[in-house]
């Protein structure tokens, strides 16, 4: 599957250097979520488009949430998150603000594969994002959602968060998500999930320069053809029952073009553990 985004960034200085896209929302997010809604309008999905992955059983990422994202721009928008907790998520800090486009609330949905039917919806304006995140150049990119008390059953469960010194390089973890199937496909309707490789940091900085990939960022190989895209943003990078990434860059030339960029779950568990 090529479950992806192509997200925000900055265009680098070294023109060697990969560019990242710049502004989620306007580039992405809005145009897929449109996409998405009149597709399923149109019930246009057969459920067989996903490249190098495949459709998620209900249950089978119970952790999963997808984000149905309303603008002050009163535009519509995607991404995805993390359950952590009964009434906390984690995702990425450009699903809720971009330097052009911030979201006035946020439809958390769980417990289903279908992004428009079905599970749990609970509405939240409470984000917070770290601190330190920067909408220009989208570091520390991470962000945690609260919501109303959830119950857990066998489809909503909350994922660990990572902590310690694993650096997981070369070990294969799961993406999953709603988000398109390739940079030429509506965003799927359904959830799906993709195994992908971590690669090193120095690797991945060979592709996006040290100023993108530092030591809070970890990055997966697009060997295959495989990552996430468009839609898939915020979304979770597993092994086992661990969240290790939260899904928050690719290469401005296309969902599978380049290495994909997550924020680095050990090292924001911390601050992710305490809101």
């Amino acid at each position: 599957m090529k479950l992806l985004i192509v997200i925000l960034g900055l265009a680098l200085a070294v023109t060697a250097e990969e560019p990242i896209f710049r502004d989620y929302h306007l580039e992405i997010g809005i145009p897929e979520r449109a996409r998405i809604d009149a597709a399923e309008a149109a019930a246009d999905f057969d459920g067989s488009r996903i490249i190098g992955g495949q459709v998620s059983a209900l249950g089978a990422n119970p952790h999963l949430a997808g984000l149905q994202i309303s603008l002050y721009n009163g535009h519509r928008s995607i991404c995805g998150a993390s359950l952590i907790s009964n009434t906390r998520l984690v995702t990425a800090a450009h699903c809720w603000r971009t330097p052009n486009a911030r979201a006035r609330s946020v439809t958390v949905i769980l417990g289903t594969v279908n992004y428009n039917s079905g599970g749990v919806r609970i509405t939240t304006n409470n984000v917070v994002t770290h601190p330190l995140y920067s909408d220009f150049n989208i570091r520390n990119d991470v962000a945690v959602i609260r919501i109303n008390h959830v119950n857990f059953n066998n489809n909503i469960r909350p994922v660990a968060l990572a902590t310690g010194s694993n650096q997981y390089v070369g070990v294969t973890a799961v993406a999953a998500g709603f988000g398109s199937t390739s940079e030429t496909s509506s965003v799927s309707s359904v959830a799906r999930h993709v195994s992908l490789q971590v690669i090193d940091n120095n690797t991945c900085a060979r592709t996006y320069g040290t100023a993108v990939v530092g030591s809070s960022i970890l990055c997966t190989s697009n060997s295959g053809g495989k990552s996430f895209c468009s839609g898939d943003s915020g979304g979770p990078l597993t092994v086992g029952n661990t969240l290790i990434g939260i899904a928050s860059f690719l290469s401005a030339r296309g969902c599978a073009a380049a290495p994909s960029g997550f924020a680095r779950v050990t090292y924001f568990a911390s601050w992710l553990s305490s809101q």
